[in-house]
């Protein structure tokens, strides 16, 4: 088919491999600066190696839930795309649901690997997960302020109407995702396998909670996202074997 999107195209990589190599120069550039001027203003070298340690501890392991999302993304959108998304400014939490809702109205699922996208679908797909994700970066530097400000106005006046108010936006933005959860179980047993999924992933985040907290296991406090994304994952092909065998 001539339509079909060369999704691994070589030129694709060459792209995203130099956007990424800008990125990975910012950095460097940022942490010679900061190493020397904490040189600088006396702090001891053996300090500056700690940090740098455990600060590379605390990006890696929380960095396999992404690598867990670029590798799932892979299969339908191809490396190049999902790898620059979670690499710059993407966040899994975004990016996977926004690739799914984009797929979905241009009439195809990310979990569909057996058909390949067409580059009309595939540019659908690409501009939903980039123009939603800058939305921030261009609305930050202006209401910031002003939030943060009347949230601070809001916890001096009142610390109870301001912890409803937090806590308030934080399940506004979990009922979004819920949503996209809950969205086919009206379409049968079937439509129930993400919330078997999502009530598993759960579990498993409340065990690890649970040895954080009784058996004082804090190291497992940065592997909480990973292990319950993996072991949720690993779950999701028995639960769908399960269920279709239930369903038949």
């Amino acid at each position: 088919m001539p339509n079909v999107m060369p999704v691994n195209d070589p030129f694709l990589f060459i792209v995203v491999a130099l956007i990424l190599l800008m990125v990975v120069a910012q950095s460097v550039f940022f942490l010679t600066r900061a190493w020397k001027r904490a040189l600088s203003l006396g702090m001891p070298r053996a300090t500056l190696v700690r940090v740098v340690k455990t600060s590379a501890t605390f990006t890696v392991v929380p960095a396999v839930s992404i690598l867990i999302g670029v590798i799932a993304l892979s299969r339908k959108l191809g490396l190049p795309l999902p790898w620059l998304r979670l690499s710059v400014i993407g966040a899994i939490t975004y990016e996977t649901p926004a690739a799914e809702a984009a797929a979905r109205a241009v009439g195809t699922t990310i979990g569909d690997t057996a058909t390949a996208l067409t580059a009309p679908q595939y540019t659908a797909i690409a501009w939903v997960m980039t123009l939603g994700i800058m939305a921030g970066i261009v609305a930050l530097p202006i209401l910031c302020k002003r939030l943060l400000s009347g949230v601070d106005k809001l916890e001096r006046r009142d610390r109870k109407w301001s912890d409803i108010f937090m806590n308030a936006l934080f399940m506004g933005m979990l009922s979004a995702f819920l949503g996209m959860i809950f969205g086919h179980v009206t379409e049968g047993l079937t439509g129930w396998i993400p919330v078997f999924v999502m009530l598993v992933s759960a579990l498993i985040m409340l065990c690890v909670g649970a040895c954080i907290r009784l058996l004082h296991w804090d190291w497992l406090t940065d592997y909480a996202l990973p292990l319950s994304m993996v072991g949720a994952m690993a779950m999701a092909i028995p639960i769908t074997q399960w269920v279709q065998g239930v369903a038949v």
